[in-house]
């Protein structure tokens, strides 16, 4: 009976072990593990502000719309998609260089990013606004939380600029950019 009792308590043991939630520690995290994110590129989607210094006709908010420009006045489309923000910059002034102003000053900077999405096993899989310095962490708080299913250890990650999906650690450390595309997988036991 002792014995029996004992294999009990250790079967307990491993069944617990397997279902209770943890999430990896910044610290387990190996460096090849950590998401770095690239400098933010432009696309589809994000809402823009440029500024004109000294004229106020050629201020506003713009679209990068689906094929990747913005439209802006007197100089017409500009390619924004994948460009970061001080590649647009440049871009902007050199267009309005070329016979419009003597010596143009540009500001642009990002108002609304495109959304990121989430699905899987979260209480509200969908499409959400992204903000700067998302985590996956926070991304799934958004979501509504974890369902009784998910693997909290391990998050897939595809980048709206590839093709691939990729695994990361569940950390307070794995970034989120925008247009991602985050799977929250199931877990086995």
């Amino acid at each position: 009976m002792q014995r029996f009792l004992s294999l009990l308590v250790a079967v307990a043991t491993l069944f617990a072990a397997a279902f209770a939630p943890a999430v990896v520690s910044a610290q387990e995290a190996t460096p090849a593990d950590v998401r770095v994110l690239p400098e933010y590129r432009l696309g589809s989607g994000d809402k823009v502000r440029v500024i004109t210094y000294g004229e106020e006709s050629l201020t506003g908010e713009f679209f990068v719309g689906g094929s990747g420009n913005i439209s802006l006045p007197l100089i017409g489309e500009v390619k924004a998609q994948g460009l970061t923000i001080p590649e647009i910059q440049t871009s902007i002034e050199t267009a309005l260089k070329n016979g419009y102003l003597r010596d143009p000053r540009v500001s642009v900077e990002v108002l609304n990013y495109r959304p990121f999405y989430i699905l899987g096993e979260v209480e509200s899989p969908g499409e959400y606004p992204y903000t700067n310095g998302l985590s996956v962490l926070n991304a799934v708080a958004t979501a509504g939380g974890f369902t009784y299913r998910a693997n909290n250890r391990r998050v897939f990650i595809k980048r709206s600029d590839t093709d691939d999906e990729r695994e990361y650690p569940l950390t307070p450390l794995t970034p989120v950019a925008p247009g991602d595309t985050i799977r929250i997988a199931e877990r086995f036991f």
